[in-house]
């Protein structure tokens, strides 16, 4: 399954690079790109919530099967379009709502399929997640470089071609699968429609203060960090007319996150999860405030790496607490809501971003950015919800 994991992350990998590069190169507006990446946000909002609820009744590995192939169709959409229409902003802001909406059916049923691929394999729940995270880093350790390479080569409309392929192999990949949890939960529905479905996930995530906890704090990370991979990282590398170099600090990050993630599922068994996560969101502010300095690009790529090694336990963490936490019949349904929560709070980062960097430039806007992860971490410390992260082991 997890070959799938990192075919899908690779093709969104792309994805993060080519749709920022193609809007400021076409209107040098930041604000644009802010727009553009909102407007593939919004969509995840609703899709994401729902998607859950589709995992648990239709089935995780046909809804994964079938989340690939539309996300693959919808990238080739875009340099078709460029080539019989041609592009604006508002056309690449619909495309690229499209072609989100997909994206969250795929990785919710991923992981719902988690627990048991752990069991059959009989690895650790927690290094399970640990190799989840990070093989889901690995591919934007390679799709931000592959991107760039991509759009020096062809263009960034072209590029969305190999997303499409990396797409359809990963929906090729899940198809292989092969464990009870690929189907439907054993216990299926109590609930007696999509909608009371739906209303049962929101009940049990907002309703047990340790999962509504972990469902706020990424998704005020996601706010802060979503708009410097859209839109700050790009605004300042366009200005340089430097596409390999974007796509290298995006990779150094991500082999951070492997770093981080896979030290995580190492020392899972003698470290306490609270302090962990804690800390990892602690260094993660500090380590965001020297990035936000854009120093020179040698240090920055350390920075970078740094920060993508204190972010890395902070998702497996979340993740596995999660997963021992839900009933096996709600788990695709607690997926979506949590990643809906974290998506739902993106669009308003991007907003925000754009006009930032076009009002006082790249630096204060990222000065903005690294003082709301400063505020989380302090927020999380003192949170009595977090504080029961070890009692959950």
């Amino acid at each position: 399954m997890e070959s799938s994991t990192l075919l899908s992350g690779i093709g969104n990998g792309i994805v993060a690079v080519a749709f920022p590069w193609l809007v400021l190169e076409r209107t040098g507006s930041a604000t644009a790109a802010g727009l553009v990446a909102a407007a593939a946000a919004l969509p995840l909002v609703v899709s994401s919530l729902l998607s859950g609820t589709v995992v648990d009744l239709v089935g995780r590995r046909r809804t994964a099967i079938g989340a690939d192939v539309l996300s693959g169709l919808s990238a080739a959409a875009v340099p078709v379009t460029d080539a019989v229409l041609g592009l604006d902003v508002p056309t690449i802001a619909l495309l690229a709502a499209v072609g989100a909406v997909f994206d969250p059916a795929g990785f919710s049923a991923r992981e719902a399929m988690l627990p048991k691929c752990a069991r059959a394999a009989g690895f650790r729940l927690d290094r399970v997640n640990s190799v989840h995270t990070a093989l889901f880093s690995v591919s934007f350790l390679v799709a931000p470089g592959l991107g760039g390479l991509l759009i020096a080569l062809v263009g960034a409309s072209a590029t969305l071609y190999a997303t499409t392929v990396a797409f359809a192999l990963a929906a090729v990949a899940v198809s292989l699968v092969r464990v009870s949890s690929a189907g439907r939960p054993v216990q299926h529905e109590s609930a007696a429609t999509f909608t009371a479905a739906t209303r049962e996930g929101l009940s049990f995530v907002f309703r047990t203060p340790l999962v509504r906890a972990l469902a706020i704090v990424p998704a005020v990370a996601v706010m802060a960090w979503f708009p410097v991979e859209a839109v700050l990282l790009p605004a300042y590398f366009v200005e340089q007319d430097a596409p390999v170099r974007l796509g290298g600090l995006l990779a150094a990050l991500s082999a951070g996150v492997v770093v981080g993630s896979l030290a995580y599922g190492a020392l899972a068994p003698r470290v306490s999860r609270h302090r962990v996560f804690i800390g990892s969101l602690g260094l993660l502010a500090v380590s965001v405030v020297g990035m936000a300095q854009l120093p020179a690009y040698g240090p920055l790529l350390v920075l970078g790496f740094t920060t993508g090694v204190f972010y890395g336990p902070v998702e497996p963490v979340s993740n596995v607490t999660v997963q021992e936490m839900t009933p096996e019949r709600l788990r695709g349904r607690v997926v979506g809501v949590m990643t809906s929560t974290a998506y739902a709070a993106g669009p308003v980062g991007f907003l925000l971003a754009g006009p930032l960097v076009d009002a006082f430039g790249v630096r204060p806007a990222f000065m903005v950015t690294a003082g709301l992860l400063v505020v989380l971490a302090i927020g999380s410390a003192f949170s009595p919800s977090l504080r029961r992260l070890d009692r959950s082991l």
